[in-house]
């Protein structure tokens, strides 16, 4: 694939080389300008100026009539391109009308023969359109309008008269028209008076009656037709699909092949071969999704999906899984069962699951057919052979070997009479073609594999050059659709369909998907793996598919995504915070709240008894309908984030303080009256005192046995009154109490700092314990990619931090699975890791909260 310095480069070549063919013939300054920037519309005129033959110029009406034509001309008729540039320097063809009349022609003809009488009686070749004709449609036109006419004078849009005229008089000469229809119009007005140069005056629209109100029926379906996308409307957000040909179109001219010998091959279906195809597929649309199992899908493979998978659902068509499984060295039966799952995981439900190898028998005949129409040869140059070969753009010693020996040695290949290196099958395309990719490629090598399906039978395999188009043409696959890496291989793809004389699929290229802070090459991301930089393939690091789902990434997010940056050909890299943000949208939507503490900070509640044990309700949705209840253990000994007091207060600060209350979120509000330090002078615990949100009530003994809460489910806060230091000055003990008087609702301002929280189940039992691993990007600049061999220096050493110890609650413990997705209050999206086992909960954070990229 060429760089993006060599396309640069070959795209200054053809502009610096069609900048004086243009001037030549007398385009305007500004529109060779404005051709130049379109670097295909470019290449189309050179090729039609140098088809005319006319590269020394010509006038300059014939030039916009050359141009016209590489803009205009149908695409699946560009075999009959050469007829109609004589037409024009014959002047048989004069006008853009006519033009029009002879693109319509050849539109219906497409590459089937013409007709000589037909195609000139369509560009109205040989009709003669009087002065006289135009002056009589002119005077007809005028008198229709004329009472408008003198009323609105100069002022009056005489575009509406050109119409009538032009139809009456399909091949007049629209210069001409143009200056009748002037003269007449100022032999009727006279000269321009001042009033007919001052602008008009806006006509005031009259005021519009209020509508009656509708029946609710209008009014919804009103609605609906507002919100429904115009039709053939392209590229719009509810069918991003919507620029690519219809199949019943399929008959347009997919590509252009120039040989060094000068010949060109313009590769379209026949009518005749696109018929039998749409009756084979009911005029369907039919794509494939055609990953090579050789690897793990990331989420490049995401967009594929979304645009092969996503364009069959979207017009009621049907996609193929097809494993393109031509290399047995690198596949695995294990990358073919991952692929399997992760397509279902994804959403996507294939037609039909295929394999390129289901069709090796029929492959071997096409090569056989290609040996015998003289289009292909055995070939014994090595490897490197072969590569010093092309690079010289010379051809192999054994390129005019006779059909004969060709089969027969094709044939000793098959039966395992060489071995590996000793022969090839090459296809005889152009061994000094522009196109690396003409470059008489590999059709079949010699591998002695074992196949993942095929076993033993095969010790020869076709190429991804040689396989890829015919398993398209074999399927009846519409649409062809790959990343712009392979759009120099379009070449070779047709060439190889066309010379088999097969049905030919619509190739369309996309941009690849490429994201900051990580890379997504499959080179690469096996020396992660291999290398032992990340954790295996699944590691939530790498943005493979199981990856992301490891980390907890749902599915839809991830189609969310691409479908919102869509399929253009546009290269662009994609901000890392934009994947982040749809992830946070689905999370935020669908997972389940609950508290944990990831660095607990033990809280002592000193006016609760030892023995005491309640429940405090939590919510799983806070304030939606659909939020379900949960219990949380409420006890003398609760924990809380180490990171939710300080010494220091502050204003912007809404953690606990000497002095300062917080709330327990769904429980109590706590006072801070002391605290003790760790020997290494962390604080180790607090002592507190609750009081109910909206009430509660005590037992005989005086311990709380029942806490109400309101709707808002905040209840109970904290305030540090003092502490107490020890010899070395650290914190030793921290004193808290209680303002037993705080009722929710009853008139007293609860503090603003809500805090999350877990507590002893039982008096004397610590909580669920777990593992808590929290990612950031793997890489620390955007672009890894772009530090060539240093690329593996920019791995971020912070991309995982492993949090031992942290607390969930009981109803977490007991129900939470591998894969469930929650929102830890406060603290982020997680989700379960299936390293977890019983009594030792593992979770990745999926997501923070809030976007924590710099902008």
């Amino acid at each position: 694939m060429a760089t993006k310095e060599e396309k640069e480069r070959l795209a200054k070549e053809l502009q610096d080389t069609a900048r004086p063919l243009f001037s030549a013939i007398g385009l305007d300054e500004k529109v060779i300008e404005s051709a130049l920037k379109n670097i295909k519309f470019t290449q189309a005129l050179v090729d039609v100026i140098k088809e005319a033959g006319v590269t020394e110029g010509c006038p300059k009406a014939k030039g916009n009539l050359l141009y016209t034509t590489a803009s205009k001309h149908p695409a699946n008729a560009l075999v009959h391109r050469p007829m109609l540039l004589e037409a024009i320097l014959a002047e048989k063809v004069k006008t853009t009308t006519q033009l029009d009349g002879a693109f319509e022609y050849l539109k219906k003809v497409g590459g089937e023969p013409t007709d000589a009488a037909a195609f000139e009686e369509a560009a109205g070749v040989g009709v003669v359109v009087t002065p006289e004709q135009i002056s009589a449609a002119v005077a007809d036109a005028i008198a229709s309008k004329k009472e408008q006419l003198l009323e609105d004078r100069y002022h009056f849009n005489t575009n509406l008269l050109l119409a009538p005229v032009t139809k009456a008089l399909k091949w007049a000469d629209g210069a001409a028209v143009r200056a009748e229809l002037s003269s007449q119009v100022e032999a009727l007005l006279g000269p321009k008076t001042e009033a007919d140069l001052a602008p008009p005056e806006k006509k005031k629209k009259p005021k519009a009656e209020k509508p009656k109100p509708a029946a609710k029926e209008e009014q919804a379906a009103a609605a609906a037709a507002a919100a429904a996308p115009e039709e053939g409307a392209a590229g719009t957000a509810d069918d991003p699909y919507a620029f690519m040909p219809k199949p019943e179109d399929n008959n347009q001219v997919h590509t252009t092949v120039n040989f060094s010998d000068g010949s060109v091959m313009r590769i379209a279906n026949s009518p005749a071969v696109l018929a039998q195809h749409m009756q084979r597929t009911g005029g369907k649309v039919v794509t494939r999704f055609p990953p090579e199992p050789n690897g793990y899908l990331h989420i490049g493979h995401a967009k594929a999906m979304f645009v092969d998978f996503g364009m069959a659902v979207q017009y009621g068509g049907v996609c193929y899984l097809r494993y393109d499984d031509t290399n047995p060295e690198a596949e695995k039966q294990e990358y073919i069962d991952h692929i399997a799952e992760i397509v279902s995981w994804m959403g996507w439900s294939p037609w039909k699951v295929t394999y390129a190898s289901q069709y090796f028998a029929q492959l071997h005949a096409y090569a056989v057919q290609l040996i015998k129409a003289g289009k292909a040869f055995v070939c014994h140059q090595s490897k490197a052979e072969i590569e010093e070969s092309r690079e010289q753009g010379l051809p192999s010693p054994w390129r005019e070997r006779s059909i004969e020996e060709n089969l027969r040695l094709f044939e000793d290949m098959r039966r395992g009479l060489y071995k590996e290196g000793e022969a090839t099958l090459r296809m005889k395309m152009d061994h000094k073609n522009e196109n690396p990719n003409m470059w008489d490629s590999v059709a079949y090598r010699i591998k002695y594999v074992q196949h993942p399906m095929a076993g033993d039978e095969w010790c020869i395999y076709p190429s991804y050059d040689f396989t890829h188009c015919l398993c398209d043409a074999i399927e009846d696959i519409t649409h062809s659709l790959c990343t712009l890496e392979f759009e120099s291989r379009r070449a070779s793809y047709y060439w190889l369909l066309d010379v088999l004389d097969t049905y030919k699929p619509v190739v369309w290229e996309y941009s690849r998907l490429n994201i900051t802070n990580t890379v997504l090459s499959k080179r690469k991301l096996n020396r992660l793996v291999t290398e032992d930089h990340v954790h295996g393939w699944d590691d939530p690091r790498l943005l493979t598919l199981a990856g992301l789902r490891r980390r907890g990434v749902a599915p839809a997010s991830i189609n969310a995504f691409c479908r919102e940056i869509g399929i253009t050909r546009n290269a662009n890299v994609i901000p890392y915070h934009k994947l982040e943000h749809h992830v946070r949208l689905h999370l935020d939507v669908n997972s389940p709240r609950t508290l944990a503490v990831l660095r607990p900070l033990k809280v002592v509640l000193t006016n609760v008894p030892e023995q005491h044990s309640s429940t405090v309700q939590g919510a799983t949705l806070p304030g939606r309908p659909e939020s379900q209840a949960y219990d949380l253990p409420f006890s003398r000994v609760v924990y809380i984030e180490a990171s939710d007091f300080r010494l220091q207060d502050s204003k912007d600060y809404y953690g606990l303080a000497p002095g300062k209350s917080a709330m327990l979120r769904y429980a109590y509000p706590i006072t801070v009256t002391g605290y003790s330090t760790a020997a290494d002078g962390s604080i180790s615990e607090w002592y507190a005192y609750p009081i109910t949100v909206t009430g509660y009530s005590t037992a005989a003994d005086g311990s709380i046995s029942e806490v109400a809460a309101e709707a808002d489910l905040y209840a109970y806060p904290i305030t540090v009154t003092g502490y107490s230091t020890a010899a070395d000055g650290s914190i030793s003990e921290v004193a808290a109490e209680a303002d037993l008087s705080f009722v929710a609702g009853g008139g007293k301002k609860p503090p603003k700092g809500v805090l999350n929280w877990v507590a002893q189940p039982a008096p004397g039992q610590d909580p669920e314990r777990a593992e808590v691993r929290l990612y950031d990007v793997l890489f620390k600049s955007e672009a890894p990619d772009a530090l060539g061999d240093a690329w593996l220096e920019d791995l971020n050493p912070d991309s995982l931090q492993v949090v031992q110890g942290a607390m969930v609650n009981p109803h977490l413990a007991a129900t939470a699975k591998a894969f469930d997705r929650f929102q830890f209050e406060r603290l982020g999206y997680f989700s379960v890791d299936p390293d977890s086992k019983p009594g030792q909960l593992v979770f990745n954070r999926t997501v923070t909260l809030k976007d924590s990229f710099k902008k």
